[in-house]
C-alpha cells in the first residue's frame, strides 16, 4: 500500500481566518492503471481521518480501513473536518456549523479529484480520469456525506456506516428531542450546541469497551472489540465538534437530504451499533433504487474494532464492484 498525506484548498474564509486548508491522506495499490474507484472517506464525531488507518501495537493492519479496501483494488482517501487533526482551526470554533464544514469538504474533494484525474497527485499514480468517487461516512460523517451529496453531487454512490436520521434522542435535550420539524431547528443549533458542551473544541472523556451506557459504551458495543484495535483508536481520537454533533443527534438529523439521495446506498450498521432497529434505517432513503442494508454481526458503533470487519470489507468490496458489473476478487 502507497500512501501521501498533504493539505488541500478550501474556497472558505471565516472572518477573522486566512482560506481554510483540509488534512487529507491517500493510500492506493501497487497496481492502480485498472482502479475505478475512490473512496473518498469522512471521520465521525471526536474522530479525526485516522479513524480509517487503524494501526495496533502490534502492526495488524486488519482493523486499517484504507490497507483493506486497497489491498482489495480501491484507491481510499479521508479528510479531516475543519477543527480536526490536519486541517485548520479557526479561533473561533462556534463558526464550524455543518454547512461550513460540508463547503470546505466539497472544495477539498474537487481538488483531490482533479488531481487524480489529471495525474498531479503523485508521480507514482497516473492520470485517472475515468475513476468515480463514492462517498463513506461513519457516524457523522455519514451525516455530513449526505449533507455534500445533496449540495454537491459529487459520488456516484454512497456509503454510510453506524448512521440513521434517528438521531440519538437518549442523549439529546429537549430542545432537540422534542423538535417537531428539524429544519427549522437548525437555524438554532449553535445555541443549543453552547448550551450542550460550553466550549468549541471539548474532548469527551470515558470511551472504554467495558463502559455502561452513557460512557460511550455504544462505541464498542461488546467485550468483543479487539482490544488492540482500542488501542489504535486512541491515536484517531480528537475534540468534538458541537453544532454538527448537537444536528446529528436531533430526530429527523437530515431526513430530507437522505430521502433526496438519488444513487445507490450501501449502509453498514453494528449489531449493537447506535442508530435504533437497523432494518428501520433503510426508511429514510425513499429516493435510491439501489439500496444495501448489512448488519454486522456482534460488532458496536466502531465498526472496525470487531472481527465482523472482514466481513464488511469483503461484502463492501463485493457491492463496489457489482455497481459497474466488475467481478468480486477472492480474499481470505
Amino acid at each position: 500500500m502507497n500512501a501521501l498525506h498533504l493539505t488541500l484548498d478550501t474556497g472558505v474564509a471565516l472572518p477573522g481566518e486566512p482560506v481554510l486548508k483540509i488534512g487529507a491522506s491517500v493510500w492506493w495499490p501497487g497496481q492502480v492503471t485498472q482502479v475505478t474507484t475512490l473512496l473518498l472517506c469522512l471521520p465521525g464525531g471526536n474522530m479525526n481521518r485516522r479513524y480509517f488507518d487503524l494501526r495496533a501495537p502490534d502492526g495488524d493492519d486488519s482493523f486499517s480501513f484504507a490497507a483493506q479496501m486497497s489491498a482489495r483494488g480501491f484507491i481510499v482517501a479521508a479528510l479531516d473536518h475543519l477543527g480536526l487533526g490536519d486541517s485548520s482551526k479557526p479561533r473561533d470554533g462556534w463558526q464550524l456549523s455543518a454547512e461550513v464544514l460540508v463547503q470546505a469538504n466539497i472544495d477539498a474533494t474537487a481538488e483531490l479529484l482533479a488531481r487524480v484525474h489529471q495525474g498531479r497527485l503523485h508521480p507514482d499514480l497516473p492520470a485517472l480520469s475515468g475513476l468515480r468517487s463514492i462517498g463513506v461516512g461513519h457516524s457523522m460523517g455519514a451525516m455530513l456525506t449526505i449533507l455534500q451529496q445533496h449540495a454537491a453531487r459529487q459520488h456516484a454512490a454512497v456509503v454510510l456506516l453506524g448512521f440513521s436520521t434517528r438521531g440519538l434522542p437518549e442523549y439529546a435535550p429537549p430542545a432537540v428531542k422534542d423538535v417537531a420539524d428539524p429544519l427549522a431547528v437548525r437555524p438554532q443549533l449553535a445555541t443549543i450546541a453552547k448550551t450542550m458542551f460550553g466550549q468549541p473544541y471539548p474532548l469527551i472523556h470515558g470511551q472504554g469497551a467495558g463502559n455502561e451506557r452513557g460512557s460511550n459504551a455504544e462505541l464498542f458495543g461488546s467485550k468483543k472489540a479487539d482490544p488492540r484495535g482500542i488501542a489504535a483508536l486512541k491515536a484517531a481520537t480528537d475534540c468534538l465538534l458541537p453544532i454538527p454533533a448537537a444536528m446529528s443527534m436531533m430526530p429527523g438529523n437530515v431526513a430530507p437530504e437522505a430521502a433526496a439521495l438519488d444513487v445507490p446506498v450501501f449502509l453498514g450498521i453494528g449489531e449493537r451499533d447506535m442508530v435504533g432497529p437497523a432494518h428501520r434505517v433503510p426508511a429514510a432513503f425513499t429516493g435510491s433504487h439501489d439500496l444495501t442494508l448489512y448488519i454486522l454481526p456482534e460488532a458496536g458503533h466502531s465498526h472496525f474494532l470487531f472481527p465482523a470487519r472482514t466481513r464488511l470489507f469483503n461484502r463492501l468490496s463485493a457491492w463496489l464492484r457489482a455497481l459497474d458489473g466488475e467481478p468480486a476478487p477472492s480474499m481470505r
